[in-house]
């Protein structure tokens, strides 16, 4: 027996985003989405299982969405594909011929080669219902746990897992500070201060390597020497793209072996068959230039456009971005586009804007934080390259406004005329909001005015 349908999608989060999108734009065709996971986390939710939330459960993305755009899903692992037949061969169930297909794979946890990475209670941060809720049951008997790794990963773990009474928490990190590759200089220090605050340790300038005890990790040695006790360790170093499945179909890979796609997500091996996520290959929206960004929010924009595109040609990607925002101890950090250090290493010649201001106004409104807001602009053109915001919860749609001004190449000039709705309890002062204020601070720079 074998299963026929219009559109088979492989994978989670992104491919529930490309099953939606494919039903909209294709109502009278068939989806089904095929996973290896019973239940779907919600990904940049993970961190917040070993704290706020308290569990895995509390975290997922519910069925209803597929039931409600009458998506069929087959729970289950692909072990095969054939191109030739357009037949995915599942583990457990019948094989599924199809007409179109997504790949919507996701990614890898990177595992360093670090002599007693093997031991028990050394976790990297897999996206699996299960695998999370033996870990944060490991952790609550813990009382050191040391995190590997220093970025987005490391950090918000590092801040939901000091919220368990009596856990000791160390991130070490080989960098000169945290955060180095997503946000400048002072945005890192001020979110590395916020995490020491509250009694976590940051090693910074440290490399790990070894992982000692006996079957279970009892320390981290450092290459300082130094040696951190350690009933938990948590790899916090990053992901690859999982195209293990495309790659043994014989489908193209690209850089760092997603699988390669084109600007309608189409891949270049294969009209029939698509990709998104963290699966497949990126380009920077500044200088096409391959991206190693893996960000949810760029594998759903991903989805919609491969599932609009299946079956006619509707949407083109524009290129990463890179949008995000964390939050370390009760402040958020933001940022869109280009950081001054990227812009500056790659020999850019730019103009800086910035301004602060209470993001309510007056400042003496409840819970009212200060919001620091810098942008980038081009020295010869005025286009907006990037920005960063560090404040109170508003600043993660700070940065999408920035995000939406950097996809649109808008001037310093244009954002000054920029119109804003306000409100005492809401937003900062008409006057002395800071996103319009940090540009009309970079015009007469950029004119070359001093």
């Amino acid at each position: 027996m074998m299963k026929k349908t219009d559109v088979v999608i492989l994978g989670g989060m992104s491919g529930i985003s490309a099953g939606i999108s494919s039903r909209r734009h294709y109502p009278d065709k068939e989806v089904v989405l095929v996973r290896k996971e019973g239940t779907v986390l919600i990904p940049c939710g993970i961190p917040y299982i070993f704290g706020t939330v308290d569990g895995p459960e509390n975290n997922v993305i519910p069925d209803g969405l597929l039931e409600s755009n009458k998506i069929e899903l087959v729970t289950d692992e692909a072990v095969a594909l054939d191109r030739e037949k357009k037949v995915i061969e599942l583990k457990d169930h019948e094989p599924i011929q199809y007409h179109k297909l997504v790949l919507a794979t996701g990614s890898m946890p990177i595992i360093p080669r670090i002599p007693g990475i093997d031991k028990e209670n050394v976790f990297a941060v897999r996206k699996e219902f299960d695998y999370l809720k033996k870990v944060l049951n490991k952790m609550r008997q813990a009382k050191n746990i040391v995190i590997i790794g220093g970025g987005f990963i490391g950090i918000e773990f590092a801040d939901e897992c000091r919220k368990n009474k009596g856990l000791s928490v160390t991130v070490v990190e080989m960098l000169d500070y945290c955060l180095k590759l997503a946000m400048d200089e002072e945005f890192s220090i001020e979110a590395e201060k916020r995490l020491e605050d509250t009694g976590v340790k940051i090693l910074k300038k440290e490399q790990v390597v070894s992982i000692g005890g006996k079957e279970k990790v009892e320390y981290v040695e450092l290459a300082s020497g130094k040696k951190l006790e350690a009933d938990i360790v948590i790899l916090g170093i990053g992901c690859v793209p999982n195209s293990q499945l495309a790659e043994k179909a014989g489908i193209e890979l690209g850089y760092r072996k997603g699988i390669k796609v084109d600007s309608l997500m189409r891949t270049y091996t294969d009209p029939d068959i698509f990709a998104c996520g963290d699966c497949c290959t990126r380009d920077s929206f500044f200088d096409g230039k391959p991206s190693a960004i893996m960000l949810a929010s760029v594998a759903t924009s991903e989805a919609r456009i491969a599932g609009a595109n299946l079956f006619s040609s509707v949407h083109r990607k524009n290129g990463v971005i890179s949008v995000f925002a964390t939050y370390v101890n009760g402040r958020a950090f933001g940022v869109a586009g280009l950081t001054e250090r990227v812009a500056r290493e790659n020999g850019m010649e730019i103009v800086i804007g910035e301004a602060s201001a209470p993001d309510t106004h007056p400042g003496g409104m409840p819970d009212s934080t200060m919001m620091k807001v810098k942008l980038i602009f081009a020295k010869d053109t005025g286009i907006i390259l990037g920005g960063a915001v560090s404040g109170g919860r508003s600043t993660g749609e700070m940065v999408n406004v920035i995000g939406a001004c950097i996809l649109h190449r808008m001037t310093a000039n244009e954002i000054v005329a920029f119109q804003m709705g306000t409100h005492p309890a809401l937003t900062s002062s008409p006057i002395a909001y800071p996103f319009v204020n940090a540009a009309c601070k970079a015009v007469l720079p950029i004119r070359g005015c001093k």
